[in-house]
């Protein structure tokens, strides 16, 4: 519960202050946006799986961003833009973690 509070006071303090993120670092906090997002749903199946672990959690949200970040600064370097695949592996675990959370909640 207080991390739902948290979520939700961090929400509306983003909304009303709405903080600008200077344009070279944008695919950084995309990529890290994403990383988040697959933490949250990964999060959601282990907890209804009855497998959450709070410290894998942790682990898995901090190090998904390092690579998510890592990959898209080596593409920086590279001149090769990695962003894509990052958000291809990351979009295919999203849909793989959704699709596991509606047959757990609806069946099927």
């Amino acid at each position: 519960m207080l991390a739902l509070a948290g979520l939700i006071i961090g929400a509306l303090v983003a909304l009303l202050l709405q903080p600008s993120v200077p344009a070279e670092t944008t695919r950084y906090v995309a990529m890290g946006m994403v990383a988040a997002v697959d933490a949250a749903f990964g999060g959601t199946r282990a907890y209804l799986d009855r497998t959450f672990n709070d410290r894998v959690f942790v682990l898995a949200f901090a190090s998904n961003a390092a690579v998510a970040a890592g990959l898209v600064w080596l593409g920086d370097q590279l001149a090769v833009d990695l962003t894509t695949a990052v958000v291809v592996v990351f979009g295919v675990r999203i849909f793989q973690n959704l699709a596991a959370l509606r047959r757990r909640l609806f069946g099927g």
